[in-house]
């Protein structure tokens, strides 16, 4: 008579890891329906040696809401950056409005730019299309020092980052060896106004990864003052 070979008499070789793994993919209520072989298990850990699978698993758990709590709260803070972004623009507007001049609104966009929006040095550059504007923010329409920003006035967005040296000294002039960081924006009604230029001596506080979708707002509020002084808007 045959002797009949129990689950137990089985030798491990009889089945292969390979046929454990596709059981395992194909039955993941498996450790459900089996919760005492948790305690079994063991899974190689690369600093702690061998440790439970449920241990493991909370190992993972922990790990992944560390980095979730980590996003969240970089979520949280451009959240705030940007209500903190949208208050200054409110208040510059503000403040744009009230402007009865083109000196008073030049001398209010410094002012707020400074204040609020921490750049060390605030530099308008106005075209002179007829010869109306005074020294020392016009520029003439054929100044060669425009053609460094044509770009910006073709892709109608701001540059920021490090400036070249050329770039630097037409903006800020004597200032120029201070700015290590820049940003650069467009002013702009039927036709390029001129440019708004915010440097500071932090290397990283303009960087070219930054947003510039409030950028774009500050010169548009500054382009629209600047313009409906000039009658042209």
């Amino acid at each position: 008579m045959t002797a009949q070979t129990t689950p137990e008499q089985t030798s491990a070789t009889d089945l292969s890891e390979d046929a454990v793994a596709e059981f395992l993919r194909k039955h993941h209520d498996f450790f459900v329906r089996h919760l005492e072989l948790l305690d079994v298990l063991r899974v190689p850990h690369p600093t702690h040696g061998a440790v439970s699978l449920i241990e493991r698993q909370l190992s993972v758990l922990r790990e992944r809401n560390r980095n979730l709590e980590r996003k969240l709260g970089e979520l949280i803070q451009v959240a705030r950056d940007n209500e903190h972004l949208s208050a200054n623009l409110h208040q510059l507007a503000l403040g744009l409005m009230r402007a009865d001049s083109l000196d008073s609104v030049l001398a209010t966009a410094r002012e707020l730019l400074c204040g609020e929006f921490h750049a060390d040095h605030v530099v308008v550059r106005l075209i002179d299309r007829d010869g109306s504007l005074q020294a020392p923010y016009s520029v003439a329409r054929n100044d060669p020092g425009l053609e460094e920003f044509a770009s910006i006035f073709e892709r109608r967005r701001p540059l920021c980052g490090r400036l070249r040296r050329e770039q630097l000294d037409w903006l800020f002039g004597e200032d120029a060896a201070e700015v290590a960081s820049s940003v650069v924006i467009p002013l702009h009604d039927t036709e390029p106004l001129g440019v708004l230029a915010l440097g500071s001596r932090d290397a990283d506080r303009f960087h070219p990864s930054m947003g510039t979708l409030f950028l774009g707002y500050l010169g548009d509020l500054l382009a629209s003052a600047v313009g409906g002084k000039l009658g042209r808007v």
